[in-house]
């Protein structure tokens, strides 16, 4: 687990930087990604020591919210377009705070027309395993 400095950033400036990411954006996609460059996925080539130059890419960030500050972590909730990479996110926020970031943990809450909100628990789906007749 590395560590970035921390001492020079308030909870203002935090809450303040997410403005720089809303709207449509340019964003470099992470070469351990599944994208593709001459028919390979990036990470296949990053794997084997490749050098791979990585184009950036037009994304759009609706929402940035920060949840909760608690220093050196920082939680946050984005809704985003399809094709952003939330890791990459997380560093480039660190990087316009002046400092570092990393993500400890990520939850996808949404995907199309799915959502948290309206999903089956395990236990649930579980107890109704095999009760469905067949049609």
């Amino acid at each position: 687990n590395k560590t970035f400095p921390t001492e020079h950033l308030n909870e203002d400036d935090i809450r303040q930087a997410t403005s720089k990411f809303l709207g449509k954006i340019e964003q470099v996609p992470p070469v351990f990604s599944a994208l593709k460059k001459d028919g390979k996925r990036l990470y296949e080539l990053a794997r084997k020591g490749e050098e791979v130059e990585v184009q950036p890419r037009t994304i759009e960030i609706f929402e940035f919210e920060i949840t909760r500050i608690a220093l050196p972590e920082v939680d946050f909730r984005v809704v985003c377009s399809k094709g952003t990479y939330i890791r990459s996110l997380a560093h480039d926020f660190g990087k316009a705070l002046g400092s570092g970031a990393y993500l400890s943990a990520l939850r996808r809450t949404k995907i199309g027309d799915y959502n948290v909100h309206n999903a089956t628990s395990p236990l649930v789906f579980r107890e109704n395993l095999g009760t469905e007749t067949p049609t």
